[in-house]
């Protein structure tokens, strides 16, 4: 990831270098006033790396409107005056780039920098926040560098951003104003719902919502402080100090006074001493970027030292004492060309993107998730959309919302579907994600294939094309009918000897007895999975307890909520049938070691009531536990479900992600963002093989 350049536009003659930069010029207008653009970042980056290339090589041809040397590419202006310039950074793309960037600035400071600052460079929109005796008093943006415009009325709407400082000092705080992840998706719930068109990205959302004024609604933003210093009417003594202080330092002073600062997040900056640190920082923020709840686009590096910063300089667009090691972009901007409707192993019926191909880190994207039709539609996506494509790590790639400013009018609405696209019946749209009316027996073969997969029941023998086969013989109608399958029946099957019927039997007798919890798995309740399943069936130990369970009783089992806790009643109560049947047919219905939970007094239910959600002794008692990477020695041929169950066998509480309340992180060859994400948080890690001691007695 780190290492990936950016290629620059390749621009061939002095006419396409002019429209390079007029094209470039327009871009930057709407990116840095309206928090729109024809371009994505990363076009963009590269159409400038092009003009810089050119201008290069052509010095005495650069225009006078060139992007290049100027702060938000030349494009916007302002009126109220920054006390100090307000500068923008250079870009570097790879460890090579950032090396000599790093030699250039040892040469103009005379020796290599003392130590430097890293932190994430976020993806929003550059303020200036002035506080007057510690009220706030004024927002500005960044305009052209010298200049910005007057946002105070914003002031309020900005988590993060006190209205006044722990201590009655007059300063200035610099940093940056973004949507989360989570803010992001309110303020497009917000302003469509006010007939507005969505916001194609959480930054665009940002910068139009900065800016608006005399709205009949207002959608908070976030601030990170990225910078501290004084006004013209600081206390001298403090204006002395923090033109002293080291970088590191007055993040440290902004968080004392109440500014939010990315010490609060999963990122904090931190101080390196190296390049070699410096590169390993990068690293590690680049693996913890697609779990963030906001956008980064890069790693800022600085000269951690005040003298070091002052010794460097800066030029008439950024400072020589910083650069921005920009990360692959995330986001790209494409065509939405169809959509395909999907019906899943439970009936769900899924809405897919079919995008114009996009190259997103390093894969070309031409699929991209719509989640469901109520998001469709909330998203007021239209065929033939300019779409903003989000693909981070090894997330699925989403379509974020429509690019609304470059559509023609010859756009086309969604069609959604009448019946069922597979087998032709009756759609439940009662919740936002539809199902068809025939359920599990729409998709048959894809239910039996995931039930009999090695994390359900593992039949070993039954692969989709023998599901197929007996499908299509007529001798399986459910899951329960695999279990009455006999050997004269299975020797009536083309390709099915003696001695494949008689493993495949062996199989099925095996399979009868797994546990609830790959039971549950198997049946596919909508809602739960893998380790949603090990929580009920840990809790409930038995199906007959969980069949007896209202929602109330079911919210008990941690990670269940009111939401979904009916939705599982109604699935179990839908399911009575083939459970009925699978318990005739002798399929094991408990689970091995855990015990009922104890029912509540009628006067003492405070809804507290014990789980049996993990055995009360056994060597990870009371932790919880993340496996990631590839498992080797003892471990070596466990799924990640099984290493799941073996966590939970042992007493602790198998995860998916990597938390503060995290107590062990089993790290595997080629784990990547989870460890980073450890080694930031402090958590301990184990190999596989230390692991393994510690569960020794549990592993077969």
């Amino acid at each position: 990831m780190a290492g990936m350049t950016t290629p620059a536009a390749q621009i061939v003659d002095a006419a396409a270098y002019a429209q390079a930069v007029e094209d470039a010029v327009q871009a930057s207008a709407a990116y840095y006033t309206g928090g729109t653009s024809v371009l994505d970042d990363d076009a963009y980056d590269r159409l400038v790396r092009g003009i810089a290339a050119w201008e290069a090589a052509h010095p005495e041809q650069v225009l006078p409107d060139s992007p290049t040397g100027k702060v938000a590419g030349g494009a916007v202006e302002g009126d109220v005056p920054h006390t100090v310039a307000m500068l923008s950074l250079d870009n570097v793309f790879s460890p090579e780039e950032f090396t000599a960037w790093a030699a250039s600035l040892a040469r103009r400071v005379g020796h290599e920098a003392e130590r430097y600052s890293v932190e994430p460079k976020l993806d929003g929109l550059a303020i200036a926040a002035r506080y007057t005796r510690g009220r706030l008093t004024r927002l500005i943006t960044r305009g052209d560098g010298t200049a910005g415009e007057d946002v105070t009325h914003a002031a309020g709407t900005v988590d993060g951003l006190p209205e006044r400082l722990t201590e009655p000092v007059t300063v200035e705080v610099r940093g940056e104003v973004l949507m989360t992840t989570a803010q992001f998706e309110h303020a497009n719930e917000v302003r469509t719902a006010h007939g507005g068109q969505p916001f194609a990205n959480p930054r665009n959302a940002a910068a139009g919502t900065l800016r608006a004024k005399d709205r009949a609604y207002t959608v908070p933003m976030t601030f990170f402080g990225y910078g501290l210093l004084p006004l013209a009417d600081t206390e001298a003594d403090l204006a002395a100090a923090l033109g002293e202080a080291a970088h590191s330092d007055l993040m440290a002073r902004a968080a004392v006074l109440g500014v939010n600062t990315t010490a609060t997040t999963a990122v904090p900056g931190v101080t390196a001493d190296t390049v070699e640190a410096v590169l390993a920082r990068v690293r590690e923020i680049g693996a913890l970027r697609p779990e963030l709840p906001f956008g980064i686009d890069g790693i800022v590096v600085k000269a951690d030292l005040a003298a070091d910063q002052q010794a460097a300089g800066s030029g008439t667009r950024a400072p020589r004492w910083a650069i921005a090691y920009k990360l692959p972009a995330v986001e790209k901007i494409t065509r939405l060309l169809e959509v395909e409707w999907n019906v899943g192993r439970t009936g769900i019926i899924a809405p897919r993107a079919v995008l114009a191909p996009v190259e997103i880190d390093g894969s070309t994207i031409t699929y991209a998730t719509l989640h469901n039709p109520a998001d469709i539609t909330r998203r007021d996506l239209r065929l033939g959309d300019h779409v903003m494509v989000h693909r981070a790590g090894d997330v699925i790639p989403r379509v974020e919302a429509p690019v609304a400013h470059l559509r023609t009018g010859e756009e086309q609405p969604i069609v959604f579907p009448a019946v069922c696209p597979r087998c032709g019946s009756a759609i439940d749209t009662g919740e936002q994600r539809w199902r068809c009316e025939n359920g599990r027996n729409c998709h048959l073969v894809a239910s039996l294939s995931y039930a009999a997969g090695r994390d359900q029941l593992d039949i070993e023998g039954l692969g989709q094309t023998r599901v197929v086969q007996l499908v299509e013989a007529g001798l399986v109608a459910d899951l329960a009918d695999l279990f009455t399958l006999t050997r004269e029946q299975l020797l009536g099957l083309d390709r099915m000897g003696e001695t494949s019927t008689d493993n495949l039997l062996a199989a099925l007798a095996t399979a009868k007895g797994r546990p609830l919890a790959r039971v549950l798995c198997a049946l596919g309740v909508r809602g739960t999975g893998r380790s949603m399943s090990r929580r009920i069936a840990r809790h409930f130990a038995t199906m007959d307890h969980l069949r007896a369970a209202d929602a109330e009783a079911i919210q008990r089992v941690d990670g269940i909520g009111t939401e979904k806790a009916p939705s599982i009643v109604a699935e179990l109560a839908e399911l009575a049938p083939l459970i009925d049947k699978l318990v005739a047919a002798g399929v094991n219905m408990t689970e091995p070691g855990a015990t009922p939970p104890a029912a509540p007094a009628a006067d003492e239910d405070d809804g507290t009531t014990e789980s049996a959600a993990a055995p009360a002794g056994g060597p990870l008692a009371g932790m919880t536990v993340v496996v990631t990477g590839a498992m080797t020695g003892p471990l070596e041929k466990l799924s990640r479900n099984e290493m799941n169950e073996l966590v939970e066998r042992a007493g602790g509480r198998s995860s998916s992600s990597v938390s503060k309340k995290t107590s062990l992180v089993v790290a595997g060859e080629g784990a990547g963002s989870k460890r980073a994400k450890a080694e930031t948080l402090g958590v301990r890690l184990a190999t596989p093989d230390e692991f393994a001691v510690l569960v020794a007695d549990l592993i077969a």
